[in-house]
């Protein structure tokens, strides 16, 4: 059993329901895992809670989830070179990221193009500002109908960006655009959120896992 289906399979014991999207869940994983290796980063929006979720998921990439994730050598020796004195600080702090960024929390750029241009493209200004080919635009939409997420994926994919879509289980006007479309099983607002943080937290863990450790390392963890 490879590492893959090891966070899978722990997911589904513990959300059932879940196991209806495991096969998008694996090409996201695979979309993503290829983007980082390639230098690509990953930009991510919502609105309300799926902007919270957006910082969420930021957070678990950005630095150490569940493994830790040293700085390499190489790098511990550029720090040194730069200044000496605080380079082994640096080294040991430091720790391995996966770039991505949460869109919803720029409120000085966002509310002057709100106020300049139209709130209605603030997230598609910033995929266009930030975003090139061979990133990843996430769009999380609990209906997939939010405007302004969908017309931020539209930029996205005429930038030569891959879209995920992160949805409930109409997948909306996303899953037009998206590459792929995670819909989880539900249709009310808390309850499709309640299922989105498992699913993002099982793609943040088989990420980290694939750049930083394996699942035994985690499973050991959690006794």
């Amino acid at each position: 059993m490879d590492n893959t289906s090891y966070f899978l399979e722990d997911l589904t014991k513990r959300y059932p329901l879940l196991d209806t999207v495991k096969k998008d869940m694996i090409e996201s994983y695979e979309m993503l895992k290829d983007c980082f290796q390639k230098g690509g980063k990953l930009l991510i929006a919502g609105n309300g809670g799926s902007a919270a979720d957006s910082e969420h998921i930021v957070g678990e990439l950005m630095k150490g989830f569940c493994l830790p994730r040293k700085v390499e050598l190489s790098f511990t020796e550029k720090l040194k070179a730069v200044n000496n004195g605080i380079a082994q600080e640096l080294s040991d702090k430091l720790q391995g990221a996966l770039p991505a960024i949460a869109l919803s929390n720029h409120s000085a750029l966002n509310t002057a193009f709100q106020n300049d241009v139209d709130g209605r493209f603030c997230i598609a200004q910033q995929v266009y500002g930030y975003g090139k080919e061979g990133d990843v635009f996430l769009g999380i939409s609990t209906s997939g109908n939010s405007g302004n997420i969908v017309s931020a994926a539209v930029v996205a994919k005429a930038l030569g960006m891959k879209v995920i879509s992160l949805t409930g289980s109409s997948g909306g006007k996303l899953s037009d655009t998206a590459d792929i479309t995670i819909k989880a099983p539900a249709q009310e607002t808390y309850k499709v959120q309640e299922l989105h943080l498992p699913i993002y937290h099982c793609l943040c863990l088989m990420l980290e896992d694939a750049f930083w450790g394996d699942a035994e390392k985690v499973h050991e963890r959690e006794k």
